[in-house]
């Protein structure tokens, strides 16, 4: 078995609202499965206009209202980081496709690219939908008010239970 650990990036438009907190969300979880010496989260955006900005505010507050810890600065994803990555999870369908082509652009052999799943299709619920599908789409709240980030932390939250319970079986911990 590798002695590397497994590395999972959380990827929407601008990582200042949906990726940061499916970040910190997974971290957490890990933490609590025992995992996070096998498992290491970032996050990443597909846009560049908010490159080394903090988590939106909103964001962040509903994290800290929910028991999270977020120390983040966001970043942008390009084809270059594909080999570093074990499993990409998109937030919405138009990340998901611009992964795609990050994915076809870095030049990696087939059994070496990053799977790429979006973060919904985790959640027991969904888990019957192919992506990309509407469905699976954690909604941006960027442009809403505070409870569309309540919303999309508890659409999170039951997906990073889902794909927690999904490496505890791969890894062999239960």
């Amino acid at each position: 078995m590798s002695t590397e650990p497994y590395r999972i990036t959380v990827v929407c438009l601008g990582n200042i609202c949906r990726s940061p907190m499916g970040e910190a969300v997974l971290r957490d979880r890990l933490e609590a499965a025992g995992l996070s010496d096998r498992v290491v989260v970032d996050s990443a955006g597909t846009g560049d206009w908010h490159i080394g900005h903090p988590a939106d505010q909103r964001a962040h507050a509903t994290l800290v209202d929910a028991g999270y810890e977020l120390d983040h600065r966001a970043r942008q994803i390009n084809p270059t980081w594909m080999a570093g990555i074990d499993l990409l999870l998109a937030m919405d369908e138009a990340n998901y496709r611009n992964l795609e082509v990050m994915l076809e652009e870095s030049g990696l052999d087939d059994d070496a690219l990053p799977q790429l799943r979006m973060m919904r299709s985790y959640d027991p619920d969904l888990a019957h939908l192919d992506a990309p599908h509407a469905d699976l789409v954690v909604p941006d709240p960027y442009f809403g008010e505070s409870d569309g980030f309540v919303d999309s932390l508890a659409m999170i939250e039951k997906a990073a239970d889902g794909l927690v319970d999904g490496l505890l079986d791969q890894f062999n911990e239960r």
